[in-house]
């Protein structure tokens, strides 16, 4: 993805001048070189905005973490779609080296990532999150407590709704 966006911007860049047009063989080039990089999109970082979550999010917090990935990912997609043109007649070829630039910092992220293979979606607070280099320090011990067995009703009549101990006579 990254070699695609800079071969692109260089093309432009040096075949590409004031009141000319490309020659067909740059201009195929350049439609290749878009195939390549929508190609690797979708066999790379396209899919992790969905797949990341729906791997990591812990069962209780999946269905809103979820639902804020997909905002987010519409949002940005949104912004990228509504500046691009702007962009492009601004930064003209640079529009591509400056995606290119985004690219290369996404590379990065493979750092933050935790591996989940085979891990059950039950433990991956215990097995992954809590022993990461980096989101261990997030991830407390209350975070890790797993009182959701049992629904509220469960915990009213077993008295410890609330945190306070009852009898089910005084309820």
């Amino acid at each position: 993805m990254f070699i695609s966006q800079v071969v692109i911007g260089i093309l432009l860049a040096t075949e590409l001048k004031e009141g000319q047009q490309l020659s067909h063989a740059i201009a195929i080039v350049i439609v290749l070189m878009v195939c390549i990089f929508v190609s690797g999109f979708a066999w790379s970082w396209g899919p992790l905005g969905w797949l990341i979550p729906s791997e990591t999010f812990p069962l209780e917090t999946r269905s809103a973490g979820q639902s804020v990935t997909v905002c987010v990912n519409l949002l940005f997609t949104f912004g990228v779609a509504q500046a691009f043109l702007s962009m492009l007649c601004n930064f003209k070829y640079g529009i591509f080296f400056f995606f290119a630039g985004w690219v290369f910092i996404m590379s990065f992220v493979l750092f933050l990532l935790p591996e989940t293979k085979n891990v059950p979606i039950e433990e991956m607070m215990d097995r992954v999150w809590k022993k990461h280099w980096l989101w261990k320090s997030f991830v407390t011990d209350a975070d890790l407590i797993d009182d959701d067995d049992e629904d509220v009703t469960s915990k009213q009549e077993n008295g410890r709704a609330g945190g306070n101990a009852y009898h089910n006579s005084q309820l």
